[in-house]
């Protein structure tokens, strides 16, 4: 007997000209016909929104500010859609009826109202923008309990540790280690470090990210901000977590259970692995 296809999800992107909104749309544009974008929110890189509105057709975008708004609307040449701006049209991407899958990939404490609005619709979020959980966690994880939300991560170790703890009753859990690089200064003399130069920040041994990110993660903030961000999808206890130096960026956690056995999620350092999970 053959397999019924699956039905088409409709996905909207959240941050979609950044770095991991522009590898969403890469992941959708090659599974094609499953998923059909239905709403894009970006920033201030009008152009790449409409290559992007006039490549994937979604019902609504969002920019930040009227003035782009109405850039985009004489600029764009294709179908007719919905345009909004500000904090409130991000929101109103993210509340889009017709989504069933939000991307929240929008950089910094921005991204927060927007990926709340989705959680509280009760939409199954792909959640990049680690800044949410780290200053509202409590609240983003008490939303996704009233409304039925389900949280997916696509940081690649949160992402390792969702797919390893499927399954796995938590009280067996006793440690979670995510695992760093240790960036571009890892193995510089400490003495050397108030010489570095943005530039050379920039330059990451594994990953290719956008520019937050990389400074956080040539300064190790980022990986501080990822331990919140576990303490809050996975609700274990700070003293649960830990973080281990893997300069190779091959194993993206590890979960040590109570019996002494590991679980490890391996990967090559290609963000499209864990948004395509």
């Amino acid at each position: 007997m053959k397999k019924r296809p699956s039905a088409r999800k409709n996905i909207v992107v959240l941050g979609s000209t950044g770095s991991i909104g522009t590898s969403t749309l890469a992941v959708v544009e090659h599974l094609h016909p499953r998923f059909r974008v239905v709403g894009l929110s970006a920033g201030r890189n009008v152009s790449r929104l409409i290559e992007q509105a006039e490549r994937f057709r979604p019902e609504l975008v969002s920019v930040e500010t009227q003035a782009q708004a109405d850039e985009f609307l004489g600029r764009y040449s294709g179908p007719r859609l919905r345009v909004s701006h500000g904090p409130e049209g991000a929101e109103e991407v993210a509340r889009l009826a017709a989504g069933d899958i939000v991307v929240s990939a929008i950089t910094g404490i921005k991204g927060l109202r927007p990926t709340l609005a989705a959680v509280q619709s009760g939409k199954r979020v792909a959640l990049a923008n680690k800044e949410s959980l780290v200053v509202a966690g409590r609240l983003i994880r008490d939303a996704a309990r009233r409304s039925g939300a389900e949280i997916i991560p696509v940081d690649s170790e949160h992402s390792g540790v969702f797919q390893c703890l499927a399954g796995v009753d938590r009280s067996l859990v006793r440690k979670v280690i995510l695992t760093a690089s240790g960036g571009p200064f890892f193995n510089a003399p400490l003495k050397d470090l108030a010489s570095k130069t943005v530039e050379e920040a920039l330059h990451h041994p594994r990953w290719k990210m956008g520019p937050k990110v990389t400074i956080d993660s040539a300064t190790l903030m980022n990986k501080g901000l990822e331990l919140i961000e576990a303490r809050w999808l996975f609700d274990l206890d700070p003293s649960q977590l830990d973080v281990l130096i893997h300069p190779q960026s091959v194993v993206h956690c590890l979960v040590v259970m109570r019996d002494g056995s590991i679980l490890a999620q391996l990967s090559a350092t290609d963000m499209t692995i864990p948004i395509q999970f």
